[in-house]
C-alpha cells in the first residue's frame, strides 16, 4: 500500500489569528492520526508558473489514514477555527509512487 501525502497551498491568508488558532489544534490532531509534517512554509525558489504561497505537505501511511485524519473530530474542531474567508487554500491527497 503506497504512502499518501496531504498537500495544501495557501493562496491567501486573510486572518492570521484564525490560522494560528487552527494550527494550534490541527498539528496535534494530525500527528495523533499518524501524520508526519514534511514541509511547512514558503517556497525557497519558484519556477515556471509557481506561486509564492505557503505550502504544507504531510505524509501518512495510506490514503485511508489521511482521509481518516481529515474526518477526525480533532481536525474538524481545528477547521472550525478557520472562519469563512480566513484563508483561501487548495488541499489535495496524493498517493506516493
Amino acid at each position: 500500500m503506497p504512502k499518501a501525502y496531504w498537500v495544501t497551498t495557501y493562496q491567501a491568508i486573510n486572518n492570521p489569528e484564525a490560522l494560528a488558532a487552527y494550527a494550534q489544534l490541527a498539528g496535534p490532531s494530525i500527528a495523533a492520526a499518524g501524520g508526519k509534517f514534511l514541509v511547512r512554509g514558503m517556497p525557497s525558489l519558484i519556477k515556471e508558473h509557481g506561486q509564492m504561497q505557503r505550502v504544507v505537505i504531510i505524509e501518512f501511511d495510506s490514503l485511508a489514514a489521511a482521509d481518516a485524519a481529515y474526518k477526525s473530530a480533532g481536525y474538524q474542531e481545528a477547521l472550525s477555527k478557520l472562519t469563512p474567508g480566513a484563508v483561501i487554500r487548495d488541499m489535495r491527497f496524493v498517493e506516493g509512487a
